[in-house]
């Protein structure tokens, strides 16, 4: 499944690595993050719940505001 993650606080590319590490950490999760538009595209299986995408943002100190 193809995700949209509107992520606040991004804020340089030190910002990207750190969410890009965290969300491509999870098993079969591939993801990519653009600064211009505060988000991130997330490719994963469907078995990966929006919780487990959001509590790795969460953990490296960002904030999701949607996930569409």
């Amino acid at each position: 499944m193809l995700k949209t993650i509107v992520i606040e606080g991004l804020n340089c590319q030190h910002c990207v690595h750190r969410v890009e590490k965290a969300l491509n950490a999870i098993d079969g999760v591939k993801a990519e993050v653009d600064l211009n538009s505060k988000s991130a595209s997330v490719t994963a299986p469907d078995t990966i719940e929006d919780k487990v995408l959001t509590d790795a943002i969460a953990d490296a100190g960002y904030e999701v505001v949607s996930i569409d």
